[in-house]
């Protein structure tokens, strides 16, 4: 004979949601959208703002085969193609010193340094200081250093140095946090066959973080390249091409919106917003860049 029991004997671990985490729930959704809103109107204003004004300059047919040399300030025309090559050269003079240096750093903080060790606490305050230092402060640090110091002229690589200072913690950090949520497992396992530690950084370690690694690089490129500060410090600006890194004023992206600030006719207004949408779309592309190169350089399970 079986007994039938009218409740079961112990209560279900999942109880039905009550009234008041409900209304719990709802407000907190409703905060977190109102504050997400917020946060996108400036956003989209300015974006939609530098598309409408920006486009008549960028359809322009030599808005990005032609420089601003030899036109006066009211005249419409030119374009910002030494602009262009200007910030590109010192973009890429800063990814060639600072991608090698913050890797090598970020690699020695997690896979070598001993949480005790004084050098390991030193480079990690070092690196929190640089995190915060505003971008005048690292041009005059190059300033006092290169130009008044070692007597090196005014140039786009004394440039290139500051936004190095700027870009190093930023690779750094985001190589460390990679570097961190590789699984254990995996190292440990290599050392269990034999393979160096050196070789398993560089098989095993860095190719599974390949992918934050590149995305965390490109996105701190493409937050120098829109630095001004340095560029008003360490090299003036020149409408015209100067592909000399070491000598001789340069054009740039940001160096165009500042020189054509005190330009109030419709042709300096026009440049300032073409230049602005071309910065906005050059970093943009170093963002798609990194997602499209982080997703293909994924390591495959399979």
């Amino acid at each position: 004979m079986t007994a039938t029991l009218d409740k079961p004997v112990k209560a279900p671990t999942f109880q039905g949601v009550g009234v008041r985490r409900r209304i719990t729930d709802l407000t907190a959704t409703v905060l977190v959208t109102l504050a997400v809103l917020v946060a996108l109107v400036p956003l989209v204003w300015v974006l939609v703002t530098a598309v409408i004004k920006g486009i008549p300059a960028l359809t322009s047919a030599t808005w990005f085969t032609h420089s601003l040399s030899g036109l006066t300030s009211s005249a419409a025309g030119g374009g910002i193609y030494h602009a262009l090559v200007g910030t590109i050269l010192q973009g890429l003079v800063c990814a060639v010193l600072s991608i090698p240096l913050g890797l090598f750093v970020a690699i020695y903080l997690v896979e070598y340094a001993d949480r005790k060790s004084r050098l390991a606490k030193l480079t990690t305050f070092m690196v929190d200081i640089l995190s915060g230092v505003p971008s005048i402060v690292a041009a005059l640090f190059i300033y006092a250093l290169w130009i008044a110091t070692f007597g090196f002229p005014k140039s786009g690589f004394a440039v290139a140095l500051a936004l190095v200072l700027l870009m190093v913690p930023v690779v750094v950090r985001s190589t460390e946090e990679m570097l961190r949520i590789v699984p254990q497992d995996l190292r440990e396992a290599s050392y269990a066959l034999g393979v160096p530690k050196w070789k398993t950084i560089a098989k095993i370690v860095l190719p599974t973080a390949l992918p934050g690694i590149i995305t965390g690089v490109m996105l701190a490129l493409a937050r120098v390249m829109g630095e001004t500060a340095p560029l008003l410090i360490l090299v003036g600006y020149a409408p015209f091409i100067n592909f000399n890194l070491f000598g001789g004023e340069m054009g740039t992206l940001p160096g165009v919106m500042v020189a054509e600030m005190n330009n109030p006719t419709d042709a300096g207004t026009n440049r300032i917003w073409g230049a602005a949408l071309t910065l906005i779309l050059l970093i943009a592309i170093l963002n798609i860049l990194a997602k499209i190169v982080g997703h293909f350089s994924q390591v495959r399970s399979k």
